[in-house]
């Protein structure tokens, strides 16, 4: 329950920061912080959290990360669906809480300013192409899980690892908003699509699945021993 109850609020965390740098600092750099600034909220919501919950659960906060840690060997998958259903849960709760702070401005609304939402397609963001959303979140995903295995495996300096990991959430939110909004992480979509409509949901397998099939990939290249240190 402690390790569910941190999951929950590490979760909890990245979305309400992240997605909420998105819909209340605004993404237009004149007048908000722009997509650099959204970059950085995800990123330094998870370094904090890493040190903050990481000691209590891992600090996963992230249902590709433990699918990731599962095929690695470093995970029994009953602990995983346990972090699963914290992390989904902190989500949707984030999703409301920042819904909820979002509508005390007048002119706000969900349908037309969104609440942080993943996408691709006419009408979000660069309108990148469906296959063009998969990739990227595919590979984006992969390299992702393989700096989180590889910065909490043995012989990693492991008073780094949350910096690492905070850092790589950064440049691959700089290189991939335009794309898909980054996800990498199926319960911070999960959230916001419960909230933003049927666009959101309609959309919301892609960020189910590449995620998952990226953090596969990057676990069985870990539990292959190809990345193993001592190999």
């Amino acid at each position: 329950m402690k390790k569910m109850l941190a999951e929950f609020i590490g979760t909890f965390t990245l979305v309400l920061l992240g997605c909420g740098a998105a819909v209340i600092a605004g993404a237009d750099g004149t007048t908000g912080i722009g997509l650099a600034g959204i970059s950085f909220a995800f990123g330094f919501a998870l370094i904090g959290m890493a040190y903050g919950i990481g000691p209590v659960s891992g600090c996963h906060i992230n249902p590709a990360v433990s699918i990731g840690a599962v095929a690695a060997g470093r995970m029994k998958i009953s602990q995983a669906l346990q972090y699963i259903l914290a992390q989904v849960a902190g989500a949707i709760v984030a999703a409301f809480v920042l819904m909820m702070i979002a509508t005390g401005q007048a002119d706000y609304t969900v349908a037309a300013n969104g609440l942080g939402q993943n996408g691709w397609g006419t009408g979000y963001l660069g309108e990148y192409s469906l296959g063009a959303a998969f990739l990227f979140e595919l590979v984006a995903t992969f390299l992702f899980v393989v700096v989180i295995l590889g910065a909490t495996g043995a012989g990693a300096p492991a008073a780094l690892a949350g910096l690492a990991i905070g850092l790589t959430l950064v440049v691959i939110h700089l290189v991939g908003i335009n794309v898909t909004g980054v996800s990498v992480n199926p319960a911070r979509s999960i959230g916001p699509a419960v909230f933003a409509g049927e666009a959101a949901l309609s959309q919301l397998w892609l960020f189910l699945v590449a995620p998952v099939l990226g953090a596969l990939a990057a676990g069985l290249l870990f539990a292959s021993g190809l990345l193993d240190p001592a190999e």
